[in-house]
């Protein structure tokens, strides 16, 4: 897809992945509309251009509201990147109810909605894209993180189902998964915290910058996946290969085993 003159909407945009995808798309030649929590976040990531709508996603006020002021304003919404997301450290057979809930709200759920909203406007107009920003750990449970994997594989599975339902009408679903990436990510979670062997992978992290790339590269050639770095495709291999071995090596990290 050519993104110069493409409205792209972005969730989660005051920060990180976000953010770097606001500058991404906007260097491409997007209008862009960002919404996130911090308006002054917005503000800085989108420049004085920008469309910035802050407010909490899991509020269906909140959303209804980020996508009719992009109506009004773009008149169109081309490419939807759901970016937003919280991680969850902690057992799943521990975890309070209330954390897991919310965790799949503002993973899950808020990109669904989101997507009932975009999407009419989309097929009104036979075209339009998707992106759903998930993670390596929808691809590899992680146990350290076992909800939030969940989360993670919910979204991809959904945007693969996405996609066949709408394929007679020009619209495509790309599913993102980040490995670990330089964010403020481990500070703004849920509840709990990563393993002390998972904070020394942060050596191997890649930028927001790197990620964005990857991101709007993977829009321009219509991509269905899309693995950043691309040697992620390399434990996706071995788990698929080699499911017992590495289930025991992440036990050992996560200290169950």
């Amino acid at each position: 897809m050519k993104i110069e003159g493409k409205v792209v909407l972005i969730t989660g945009a005051s920060q990180g992945i976000g953010a770097a995808c606001a500058a991404e798309f906007a260097r491409a030649g997007a209008r862009l509309s960002l919404t996130a929590r911090s308006e002054t976040g917005l503000r800085i990531a989108g420049g004085p251009h920008a469309l910035v709508t802050a407010g909490d996603l899991t509020s269906g006020e909140v959303r209804r509201r980020v996508v009719d002021r992009t109506i009004e304003r773009y008149g169109a919404i081309d490419i939807l990147v759901n970016n937003a997301g919280a991680g969850l450290y902690g057992p799943s057979w521990s975890v309070p109810m209330e954390q897991a809930r919310a965790l799949m709200e503002l993973n899950f759920f808020a990109p669904l909605a989101l997507a009932q909203l975009a999407v009419p406007h989309m097929r009104a107009r036979s075209s339009g894209m998707i992106v759903n920003v998930g993670s390596i750990a929808g691809k590899m449970t992680l146990p350290w993180m076992t909800l939030y994997s969940v989360s993670k594989y919910a979204l991809g599975s959904w945007t693969e189902g996405l996609r066949m339902e709408l394929a007679r009408d020009g619209i495509r679903t790309m599913i993102v998964c980040p490995g670990y990436v330089q964010t403020a990510f481990q500070k703004n979670v849920i509840a709990g915290h990563s393993p002390e062997k998972v904070q020394q992978a942060r050596s191997f992290a890649i930028r927001p910058e790197e990620c964005a790339a990857a991101i709007r590269r993977g829009v321009e050639r219509n991509a269905r996946t899309v693995v950043t770095p691309a040697a992620g495709w390399v434990l996706i291999a071995l788990i698929r290969l080699f499911p017992g071995i590495v289930e025991s090596r992440m036990a050992h990290i996560n200290g169950t085993a």
